[in-house]
């Protein structure tokens, strides 16, 4: 399983190369979305990676296009008192798509081994056996009628700080910055070896981690676009399925 240290962040897309590709591959996500419809296969991506990577913006790329009635963007954020009560898995069953939607998570059950592993809200033993649960968990969904892709959005710290910046001084971006992303921004390193780390115990033939270098935003939702088209694709050929064009 390839680590962060070994994306190649520098990569970059032409700006006319990427709205040519995004037009084509925006489409082809529309066939693919009927395909799910008429086939009752649910699908699930969950988006994790460092602040301001871009999972907003490659999410909103990967949908503009669809037919809004078959998707679900779920924005995750710490649990709720009333949440606590249950097992942490608990709210994300809760949240799955019905067979024939796509259900699409801004942050994940993942938060067990990386936010609440690096802040001290989960204990060890819990985060430790967390790794088997959520495999357990994936694996009851992929046997099932549901497809899971899991994609880590990466930057460097140089970029990520641009970023923020970026978000500090323009009223528009503004409310995508919070005290919480510069106190995380501070233990970014043990972010890096958490996310290795899940990379390495939670990466299945059935719901594979994909990582893709976010330093350039144009690359990085195109990336996620075509790993989509390919992963449901690939899918539906081991099923003898077709994939309809519209």
């Amino acid at each position: 399983m390839q680590k962060m240290e070994n994306l190649d962040l520098a990569i970059t897309m032409d700006k006319k190369e990427y709205k040519k590709e995004l037009e084509k591959l925006q489409y082809e996500m529309l066939n693919i979305q009927q395909y799910l419809y008429k086939n009752k296969i649910g699908l699930i991506i969950a988006f994790e990676g460092m602040d301001a990577a871009g999972k907003g913006g490659a999410i909103k790329r990967l949908t503009q296009t669809l037919d809004p009635r078959g998707f679900l963007v779920h924005p995750i954020s710490a649990p709720q008192a009333h949440e606590k009560r249950y097992h942490y898995l608990h709210r994300f069953w809760r949240k799955l798509p019905q067979y024939g939607q796509i259900g699409i998570f801004d942050r994940s059950w993942y938060g067990r081994v990386l936010v609440e592993r690096v802040e001290g809200f989960a204990k060890p033993d819990e985060w430790v056996r967390a790794y088997n649960e959520i495999n357990t968990f994936e694996k009851l969904l992929t046997d099932d009628r549901y497809l899971v892709i899991k994609f880590w959005l990466h930057v460097d710290k140089d970029e990520q700080l641009a970023r923020f910046n970026e978000r500090q001084t323009n009223p528009m971006k503004a409310w995508k910055l919070t005290n919480e992303d510069w106190r995380n921004r501070e233990k970014f390193d043990d972010y890096v070896v958490c996310a290795n780390e899940m990379f390495e115990k939670t990466n299945t033939i059935n719901a594979p981690w994909i990582l893709v270098p976010g330093n350039n935003k144009h690359y990085a939702r195109i990336k996620v676009l075509r790993e989509t088209i390919q992963h449901v694709k690939q899918a539906a050929e081991q099923r003898g399925l077709a994939i309809p064009n519209l």
